[in-house]
């Protein structure tokens, strides 16, 4: 499950787990609170590098762990090509290296992305974007799920019961 910040991934993803289905939980939002905690570096408005870097280390460790466990259906709070994403936006290469992970650890072929929703948008300590980076965000981020073969399904704008 993908799309820009603040559209609702984490809220859709609770109530499905209350429907006793399995997710992991968001690698980037898990690295900041962690990272302002101990006066670390890692952080997209500090060393943009170093926080590409564990993002994506975090996202293959997280996508290892779920198919380690085997749970049956596993759903992810955003994924290892969110981490491309951030990097298109900070204009930081896709290596080699990068572009192997991509290939190597493969969701279903089929990811969910919310779109922008600015009714329910808003910042937070973790969450800086303005509106127009959220936009832009889930612009790169259906571009690049799309570069890599997935398919995408657009989740409508309803209540999360819905």
């Amino acid at each position: 499950m993908t799309g820009g910040p603040g559209v609702g991934k984490t809220t859709l993803l609770d109530e499905l787990e209350k429907r006793n289905f399995h997710y992991m939980p968001e690698i980037a939002r898990q690295l900041i609170k962690e990272q302002i905690a101990i006066g670390g570096d890692a952080l997209p408005w500090k060393n943009m590098e170093l926080y590409k870097q564990i993002m994506l280390e975090r996202w293959v460790a997280s996508y290892k762990l779920a198919n380690d466990e085997r749970v049956g259906i596993t759903f992810f709070d955003r994924g290892i090509l969110d981490t491309f994403c951030y990097a298109r936006l900070i204009d930081s290469p896709i290596t080699k290296e990068m572009n192997d992970v991509a290939h190597r650890y493969r969701y279903n072929k089929k990811v969910f992305i919310l779109p922008p929703w600015l009714e329910i948008y808003e910042t937070d300590t973790e969450r800086k974007q303005t509106w127009e980076e959220a936009v832009l965000t889930y612009e790169i981020m259906a571009d690049t799920y799309e570069k890599y073969g997935y398919e995408l399904i657009q989740v409508p704008q309803t209540t999360v019961e819905q």
